[in-house]
């Protein structure tokens, strides 16, 4: 795989300015929900972050979101890319407005999630890191580790995380920097 070059994400990232300026969505937000995007969260787990899920879940619908529950539903062994993937695609596709994946560490859920087009999934293991993630890369998936953190400050985390606003400014001009690369990547 080859790197691209300054110039060359230079240009990338002009194209994507430019883009931007004329009023098309950035390709890092795809079009939105039919709902009203604030308030549907994609949820998934694997079988470790299956009780946090839940746990989230109840916290959720009860501050008023819609969820998409991507499963799983037990505590049954599964694999955490599967739930990863699908909770990817919901906000990817514009269906939620943000993603939420538990599994045991929430490392590979996040490295999975990533690989989506569209997707800026954060691993947060606390306020600092939930409010970086929103504010400063504008991300749009938290995965989170059971094994990890309790279920208050999975709640915590979570609400910091959906209630942060992106920063923009200079730091829009980082994450167009970072879609840029995602889409030449996918070009080759």
């Amino acid at each position: 795989m080859r790197i691209p070059s300054d110039a060359e994400l230079q240009v990338i990232v002009k194209e994507v300015l430019a883009r931007t300026a004329r009023g098309e969505p950035r390709p890092s937000q795809p079009g939105q929900p039919q709902a009203d995007p604030g308030r549907v969260v994609a949820l998934g787990a694997d079988h470790g972050g299956y009780p946090m899920k839940q746990s989230l879940k109840e916290m959720l619908e009860g501050k008023g979101f819609a969820v998409i529950d991507c499963g799983t539903n037990s505590v049954e062994a599964v694999d955490y890319p599967d739930y990863a993937l699908a909770v990817a695609r919901e906000v990817a596709a514009g269906r939620a407005w943000r993603g939420i994946m538990v599994d045991g560490a929430g490392i590979g859920s996040c490295m999975a999630a990533n690989k989506v087009p569209g997707v800026r999934a954060a691993m947060c293991y606390d306020h600092a890191t939930a409010l970086n993630a929103r504010e400063h890369n504008d991300a749009n998936v938290l995965t989170l580790g059971a094994g990890m953190i309790g279920m208050a400050l999975a709640q915590q985390i979570s609400e910091t995380f959906l209630a942060t606003e992106f920063g923009g400014g200079r730091h829009a001009r980082r994450v167009d920097k970072i879609m840029a690369i995602e889409n030449e990547q996918a070009a080759r």
